[in-house]
């Protein structure tokens, strides 16, 4: 199967138009047509100002990198 994408931007919603596609005339096509999340970039933001608010917090800035190791071996060995 060959696969193909192609990036477009709805200009009207009720026609898309592609152009250059590399199959021959007759040939069966599936076409399978998903929206960019535009809420995505929203999210990673906020997500990423959550990790730099939780950082900054005391309580996170008196984790040393050795109380790290620790907590994650006790983690693997199961305690």
């Amino acid at each position: 199967m060959l696969a193909y994408k192609q990036y477009v931007t709805i200009k009207d919603p009720a026609k898309v138009e592609l152009n250059g596609l590399p199959f021959r005339a007759g040939q069966r096509v599936e076409v399978v047509m998903i929206a960019e999340n535009d809420d995505q970039a929203t999210r990673s933001e906020e997500l990423r100002a959550l990790f730099r608010a939780t950082q900054a917090l005391p309580q996170a800035q008196a984790i040393t990198d050795e109380t790290i190791a620790e907590e994650v071996e006790s983690y693997r060995v199961g305690r």
